[in-house]
């Protein structure tokens, strides 16, 4: 199954504008030749359906000019060649940045124009020029702060332009010229608090040893700090003359995650794009105190355009993981592992410390979540000084206990040395039927939540007798859906799993088994990883096998985990998390499919707010999380419609 790429107006409804950098092979001095290329560029990239592209820093000239910068033919040649160029963009529905030497008062500056809508929009003078090494650049240009005038012939100049699209909700332009970004407190900062949202930086920065980590490092850092989108277009291979080599590193980051990022040294033009969501940003921005509560320290001029349409781009240009929660490809396992279950086991044994345990007791069902919390409570014994003895596996077989899951359980706790207890349940559960006049036979809610509550009351006692503390197992999934029962395995004395969602108990457990238990319980832990979720509340199969599954039920993890990220993390509405799950499970989900899971999410949040306001203390792991004193309060009682 395929999914028809989205048009460019289905990407611009859920805010997504694409961009691109630009390293083009230009020719030193040769204007006319220069402006050829940024023109096909212009044309091809729009055609891609680009709002913005950025090219180099002094692109029309080439930046190796040197003393030539001060002939009047070649300055005359430029400006002349971005008028060309501004009156090709129009029906071409993409902004552009143009770099260029243009004269002044008797001076010369480092200008980076900005066209769009067939006219010249602005100038934006360099404000640090690099005069060090193998820069001199005062030796030909003056800084932005020598500029009095406010306009060069009708077309507004200076470092106070922001450029912002009328009909494209959210895009505002800030420009800064390379060095800028590399100063103490470059100007993206200033403009980033006026209002712009995608930062453009047209540079000439060349390559030394460990340079290219540093400039990518700072574009980051910069996307980061700004709450904004990055877009960094540096001089090619072409430009390098004499004693300095350029490589054309082209960077897009959005708010410190690098989205697209150019080969380096390569001959020729090339250009890297990426679709950057404008509504994420806005959204990062009202949620940051620190944004909000800081002004700008200037008035900044808002120069306004419409640019139309652009072609269809075809699909969605951007990383976008179908588990966002799972640490990407490329990113080291080990450390990503590592540290998570630091988190947890530090919260925990901070918790042990604080109570002075004796025992940690874990209700072990041979599931996902339980393994992972058994885990977690050994490394926290160890981070606590105290022995692996002070965990206490308590397994309670009851009405739908499979012999598979049981004999995990007991398996594990065997193998990684830890004292079991077996507790059977179904006597005493039997028994609370009949004090309760349940009907024999009918397996309903109560049924259900009467057995996980026996299991809930069995831990707290067993922990009371013990001297300990019942570690919960619950994770981040179920309590975003509810998939808990209220006062039974909802309730712990220290929730391990709080911050860790379905997805991520997976990958965890799975590197456990490679990595940390392969000698003890390897085979075991990838038993219970290919064992489908399941309370096991409802009597098992007649060939014994796990009758009831979670997943049938309340659908999919991977989608619900999709869901959750990209409701509470980015504040998605129901239409965009369509649209992006749409994207991201191509192949995996069909559409239907994908509407019937979230239309399941969307309520199962709304209804279960209540069990989330009083669940209990948990370790934070990652950016989501939904504790109430901490990351997420909405009312108990929220009766509008939800996303």
């Amino acid at each position: 199954m395929s999914l028809k790429g989205p048009t460019q107006d289905e990407r611009e409804t859920h805010g997504f504008a694409r961009a691109a950098v630009v390293s083009p092979e230009l020719v030193l001095g040769d204007v006319e030749c220069n402006a050829a290329i940024l023109l096909a560029e212009l044309q091809r990239l729009s055609g891609e359906g680009c709002r913005v592209i950025v090219f180099p820093e002094l692109c029309l000239t080439g930046y190796s000019c040197a003393d030539l910068f001060h002939l009047p033919g070649l300055q005359a040649q430029a400006l002349a060649a971005l008028g060309r160029l501004a009156d090709a963009s129009a029906g071409l529905g993409a902004l552009a940045v143009i770099g260029l030497p243009l004269a002044l008062d008797g001076r010369l500056y480092n200008m980076a124009a900005v066209i769009g809508a067939g006219r010249i929009l602005g100038y934006v003078p360099k404000s640090f020029l690099p005069n060090s090494g193998e820069f001199y650049e005062r030796r030909w240009f003056s800084p932005a702060h020598t500029l009095t005038a406010t306009e060069v012939g009708g077309v507004p100049a200076g470092t106070d332009l922001l450029f912002e699209v009328g009909d494209l909700p959210g895009l505002v332009l800030g420009v800064e010229i390379c060095e800028d970004l590399w100063t103490v407190q470059p100007p993206s900062g200033r403009a980033a608090l006026a209002g712009a949202t995608v930062l453009a930086n047209p540079s000439a920065s060349n390559e030394l040893l460990g340079k290219a980590p540093y400039r990518r490092s700072l574009v980051l850092q910069q996307s980061a700090r700004c709450l904004a989108a990055y877009l960094y277009a540096s001089a090619g291979a072409g430009e390098s003359s004499t004693d300095t080599v350029y490589s054309g590193h082209g960077l897009i980051a959005e708010n410190g995650a690098l989205l697209a990022e150019s080969e380096r040294f390569h001959f020729g033009t090339h250009a890297v794009l990426a679709d950057l969501d404008l509504q994420r940003l806005a959204h990062e921005r009202q949620r940051s105190a620190a944004f909000r509560d800081e002004a700008p320290d200037r008035i900044y001029r808002r120069i306004r355009c419409t640019l139309g349409t652009v072609a269809d781009g075809g699909a969605l240009r951007r990383p976008l993981s179908p588990w966002p929660f799972v640490p990407p490809t490329g990113v080291g396992r080990d450390e990503a592992c590592r540290e998570i279950i630091a988190i947890q086991s530090t919260g925990l044994a901070r918790r042990l410390r604080q109570t002075k345990s004796s025992t940690v007791v874990v209700g072990l069902s041979g599931g996902l979540d339980s393994t992972l919390a058994l885990l977690v409570v050994i490394e926290a014994l160890e981070r606590a000084g105290l022995p692996r003895t002070a965990a206490l596996a308590v397994t309670m077989p009851g009405l739908g206990t499979t012999a598979r899951t049981r004999g995990n359980a007991e398996q594990l706790a065997a193998a990684l040395g830890v004292p079991l207890r077996v507790i059977p349940i179904a006597a005493a559960v039997e028994q609370h039927f009949q004090d309760i006049a349940h009907p024999p036979g009918r397996h309903d809610v109560t049924f259900e939540n009467a057995q996980a509550r026996e299991r809930t009351q069995i831990l707290m006692d067993v922990a009371n007798q013990t001297g300990g503390i019942v570690a919960g197992t619950g994770d981040l999934s179920e309590a975003a859906l509810g998939w808990c029962t209220f006062n039974g395995d909802h309730m712990s004395m220290y929730h391990v799993n709080a911050g860790v969602p379905k997805t991520l108990v997976r990958y965890l457990i799975e590197w456990c088994a490679t990595e940390r238990h392969a000698a003890e319980a390897g085979d075991i832990l990838h038993d219970i990883v290919a064992t489908p979720i399941s309370p096991e509340l409802l009597p098992a199969g007649a060939d014994g096998g796990i009758e009831q599954r979670t997943e049938d039920l309340v659908g999919p993890y991977e989608l619900h985990d999709f869901f959750l990220f990209h409701f509470v993390r980015h504040g998605c509405g129901r239409a965009k998390l369509r649209y992006l799950a749409s994207q991201a499970f191509v192949g995996t989900h069909a559409p239907e499919v994908i509407d019937t899971w979230l239309e399941v999410f969307l309520r199962r949040f709304a209804q279960n707010q209540f069990k989330r306001s009083s669940m209990p203390d948990g370790p934070k792991v990652g950016t989501v999380a939904l504790s109430p004193r901490a990351d997420w309060r909405m009312p108990s009682d929220w009766a509008g419609p939800l996303g």
